[in-house]
């Protein structure tokens, strides 16, 4: 099929048999898996020359939109400092450096607890730069940071980079005062190091031939890698291992986790070389989190979990000497509230929670007064606690944001209850949040489950019930929750009269864990159906039309993206699909796969149910492409993604070929599943997006 002079580019057919519990499969496309054949990378170059030559009409919309994102970003920026130990600790961005610069200065004194409000170009006394990504980047196409920790003692920096976009890090370690790396390097490491309370040793974990972290680490400073010491490995591949530290510093903690399970394990951090004990023993389908706290001059673990009958979370205490022995009630189980965490600090206790589909903070002070919840006067928004390492701090530094308020840090003076304002996201160009609207709407699904849909637009350019052209955003797994946060790239959007919504459908966690559980394995169509509810009620209730309604999703997103193509095109105008999980059944038949075996838990096994295997080829999108008329998709991907494959999306674009569907495929060359690095790069990416999106709900037009 021919769109006016361009031809789209045909993959070769070389047909392959997969067969699963008597059903056999015939898969033409699966040769594109290879990345090292020349075939396969010819053939991703001349999709990425169509695609490009498909959207050349949109590339004045594309500069317009960069421009935009771009003024209305203070390039070059502070963030607020963090104190740690004897340290203010923060990060700069330079106008026109793509990455940015970690730098520190000292506290005045030991009860220097007011954070320093610094202006953009400030010079703070005693700054001392400890690490420039945009200097380690140098030379490479991609670079991103992972692993990012001190010594206690402030003298030593341990940080770790990845420059392929694989997810695999090399880590070093700097004496701060030279700025010199000591010889101590290790490659191939998941993400996660840390220094132990010495400063002697450090921990990481590695990966298997499935990219899983499977083994945790114990090196000491000094001593050749040979030597370190393999001091936890997780042999069941559904499980995940990582290794942390207390707040208090003073036990150093390692979990294993599946989906549905976890495990920890507790070491006193003075004696690292010991060793770890197990807190809860795992039991299938308990999770559990754990943190050091001091209650009443007693060592206790709090531990949040979901055992029993607590299926949306309850919070006890054990002592830390006998973690198996009695439990101390603190919260009981809510039906209506998802317990999610807690904090502890020297003198106080933080409790983040989700009650209505909205993130919560409360506060107990070690007192007779209970839990305090912090409110707020907005009808939608997110907060969380964010940067507070101090185990003494008489603050809690917290975050807030919503649809229309940018990105705000307070710190919290928890004797007083005083909030104080340290820095909200500049938005350049008058930005004026009283232009804008947010709203709750809820469709029926069909079962009857009702569906949260948060929406934002400009008051003075979509007037409700009069049709409007509509992003709707969905994603519904893994209980991740998708909360209204502000974007400056997403002005563009609204300032053009666009409305944006998300579909807070079942397999997230908006609504509860077991909003989550009625959206996964055996139940995961709801998530799909769920997305097409909600666009049926913005389309009923008169905010968009099928012509002016665009979805979009990435990753376990992406795979709502293309069943719900294949469940009601008819919706659409447009899908942006990124890095989509569309070639679902493929991947988890195969446990050789990064990833394949811990997703059962999130899928199921069709590898060895033959019903779960007939359940999953019922809504996999490759699968199931047919000859109906599909709205435009773009799906983009990365080559050196290790969590969803290129091939995914690359098999599903030539599926639907095969129907006639207006299908582009564009496959960054040097990324990972996050897509490019660097700032500059990630908004060309969102432009490249947003300029389809505009140009698929008919607002392309550039202004002059």
């Amino acid at each position: 099929m021919t769109f006016g002079p361009i031809t789209p580019p045909l993959a070769t057919k070389k047909p392959q048999r997969r067969e699963h519990h008597n059903d056999v499969y015939v898969d033409d496309y699966e040769w594109l898996r290879d990345k090292d054949s020349r075939e396969v990378i010819a053939h991703l170059e001349a999709e990425n020359s169509y695609t490009a030559a498909r959207t050349a009409t949109q590339e004045p919309l594309r500069q317009q939109i960069f421009t935009e994102i771009k003024n209305r970003t203070q390039e070059t920026d502070l963030s607020v400092p963090v104190r740690r130990g004897a340290f203010w600790y923060y990060t700069r961005t330079v106008e026109g450096q793509e990455y940015g610069i970690h730098c520190r200065a000292p506290i005045s004194g030991p009860d220097d607890w007011a954070a320093p409000v610094l202006g953009t170009n400030q010079s703070v006394p005693g700054e001392q730069i400890l690490l420039d990504d945009n200097v380690e980047a140098a030379g490479h196409e991609f670079f991103s940071l992972g692993s990012f920790d001190l010594s206690d003692d402030g003298t030593r920096l341990l940080y770790a980079v990845d420059v392929e976009g694989d997810e695999r890090y090399t880590i070093r370690v700097r004496t701060i005062a030279t700025g010199e790396n000591l010889p101590d390097t290790i490659e191939n490491t998941s993400a996660g190091a840390l220094f132990d309370p010495s400063g002697r040793y450090l921990f990481y974990t590695t990966v298997d031939d499935a990219w899983r972290p499977d083994t945790v680490w114990r090196h000491e400073i000094g001593a050749a890698e040979v030597a370190d010491a393999s001091i936890f490995h997780e042999p069941d591949e559904r499980f995940w291992v990582g290794v942390g530290i207390t707040r208090s510093r003073k036990f150093l903690m390692i979990e294993a986790g599946s989906s549905v399970t976890t495990e920890s394990w507790v070491l006193d951090a003075s004696n690292p070389t010991g060793d770890f004990a197990v807190v809860w023993p795992r039991q299938d389908n308990v999770e559990y989190d754990v943190e050091h706290a001091v209650i009443a001059a007693e060592d206790r673990l709090l531990i949040v979990h979901n055992g029993g009958a607590a299926v949306n979370f309850e919070l006890v205490s054990v002592a830390a000497a006998d973690p198996q022995g009695e439990k101390r009630m603190l919260l009981p189980h809510d039906p209506q509230i998802r317990l999610e965490s807690v904090d502890a600090f020297a003198d106080f206790l933080v409790v983040e929670y989700r009650r209505d589909g909205l993130t919560r903070l409360a506060i107990d002070r070690h007192d007779a007064s209970g839990l305090t919840e912090l409110d707020f006067d907005e009808p939608l928004f997110a907060v969380g606690s964010a940067g507070n390492p101090e185990w003494t701090q008489p603050t809690l530094r917290f975050g807030f944001t919503s649809f229309i308020t940018p990105s705000t840090v307070y710190d919290l003076f928890v004797a007083t209850g005083e909030r104080r304002l340290l820095k909200q996201q500049p938005v350049l160009g008058g930005y004026d949040p009283a232009l804008y609207e947010q709203r709750r709407e809820w469709a029926t699904a069909e079962d009857g489950t009702r569906v949260p849909i948060s929406l934002v637009y400009r008051r003075d350019l979509v007037t409700p019930g009069t049709p409007a052209p509509t992003l709707l955003y969905g994603y519904g797994s893994y209980e991740h929750s998708i909360d209204p946060g502000f974007g400056i790239a997403r002005l563009s959007l609204l300032d053009r009269g666009m409305i944006f919504a998300i579909a807070h459908v079942r397999g997230g966690g908006e609504l509860g864990r077991t909003w989550y559980e009625t959206g996964k394995t055996t139940t995961k169509r709801n998530t799909f159906t769920d997305f097409v509810s909600c666009a049926r009620h913005l389309i009923d209730a008169g905010f968009t039309t099928p012509a002016r309604l665009v979805a979009e999703g990435g990753s376990a997103g992406g795979l709502l993206m293309g069943a719900v193509a294949n469940l009601a095109p008819e919706l659409f105008a447009g899908i942006l699909a990124e890095v989509p999980f569309v070639d679902a059944l493929t991947s988890i038949l195969d446990p050789s796969l990064p990833l394949t075996v811990i997703e059962w838990d999130e899928w199921g096994d069709p590898l060895h149910d033959a019903a779960v295997y007939a359940y999953m080829k019922s809504y996999s999108p490759v699968e199931n492409v047919r000859n109906v008329a599909y709205p435009a998709i773009l799906a983009v991907t990365s080559l050196n993604d290790t969590r969803v494959l290129y091939v995914e999306p690359a098999k599903w674009v030539a599926k639907l070929r095969e129907v006639g569907a207006d299908a582009l495929l564009k496959t960054e060359m040097s990324a990972g599943h996050g897509g490019v690095s660097g700032r500059y790069s990630a908004w060309h990416e969102r432009a490249f997006n947003y300029a389809w999106v505009l140009d698929t709900a008919g607002l392309n037009m550039p202004e002059s």
